[in-house]
């Protein structure tokens, strides 16, 4: 009975420091309960070296299947992809999911400057550590930008190119750009209110931690904003030499990068495909994932 007590003082313990800990940390819980998922539906964690620096991935799919690489956005990590990379997968291809420098599970170098054309410079190097010679190559918002850069430098190395709410072309944003490290809550508010429609109210302790993350990222993405928006890299003299076949995929809500950025794009690309998804903000890839998966693979099946 003595030891009976003593094993239920422990765990009502365990409890409250959990609790405790959930209520002063909710993000890395969830973080952790998301990784879990992962793990236990098949989804591999792994990490190559790229340019000295460890680059962590996820992936999912048949060994052997054909391979699409998906890069994500500002701010953004592999896992955005988790609600559109099980459509791909359940049709055989073999996805790839990299964090890139500075986001996720990768290393943040100090010495790094995280502008688009070293990030792309980091996926190339990325496809030379796996061996893969070519790919079908997705990127959501700045990941689009990257994309576009590398299937314009490196069109021997793009089968396909998916580009899901980019950034990219030539344009200055009509909202206020320091939302993107939001300070306070109201902050938060209004950046949520651009990524999405009818975005849900964030309670309060979930809303602290995320505020403290992003004073502790905030420089890396201070670092991206500082080269992206003068300009240099824009890539609306790029488009219209790329070869390989485009689909644009498109959220009709879209504040961030508005469709007329994607339709601009399409009269850029001529041999590209424009998709819209009525009801689908910034982050359509992820929330609207089920309307997108099936077109996505149509595409890639083409």
């Amino acid at each position: 009975m003595r030891l009976f007590k003593r094993l239920l003082w422990i765990a009502g313990l365990l409890v409250v420091v959990g609790g405790v800990g959930f209520l002063v940390r909710p993000v890395s819980y969830f973080n952790e309960w998301m990784y879990l998922g992962e793990c236990l539906s098949g989804v591999e964690s792994r990490s190559v070296t790229v340019a000295g620096h460890r680059v962590h991935y996820n992936a999912e799919g048949p060994a052997e299947g054909p391979v699409v690489v998906l890069v994500h956005g500002l701010g953004g990590r592999g896992e955005d992809w988790h609600g559109l990379a099980p459509y791909l997968a359940k049709a055989g291809f073999r996805v790839y999911m990299p964090d890139l420098p500075g986001y996720g599970r990768s290393e943040k170098p100090a010495d790094f400057s995280y502008s688009v054309p070293d990030e792309a410079a980091v996926v190339l190097g990325f496809l030379d550590a796996l061996g893969l010679k070519q790919v079908d190559l997705g990127g959501w918002s700045m990941g689009g930008w990257i994309a576009q850069r590398i299937g314009s430098e490196h069109p021997e190395r793009v089968r396909r190119l998916i580009l899901f709410d980019s950034a990219g072309i030539y344009e200055t944003p009509k909202w206020d750009t320091r939302l993107f490290t939001p300070s306070t809550p109201a902050d938060l508010d209004q950046l949520d209110a651009l990524l999405m429609p009818n975005p849900p109210k964030v309670p309060g302790f979930i809303a602290r931690d995320i505020l403290r993350i992003s004073k502790k990222n905030a420089w890396v993405i201070h670092r991206t904003l500082d080269r992206a928006l003068t300009g240099r890299d824009t890539t609306d003299s790029l488009l219209p030499g790329l070869k390989m076949p485009v689909l644009i995929v498109w959220g009709a809500e879209d504040k961030i990068t508005p469709l007329s950025q994607g339709e601009k794009i399409h009269q850029l690309v001529t041999q590209s495909q424009l998709e819209v998804f009525a009801g689908c903000g910034h982050l359509a890839p992820g929330q609207c994932a089920a309307q997108i998966g099936p077109r996505v693979v149509e595409f890639e099946k083409q």
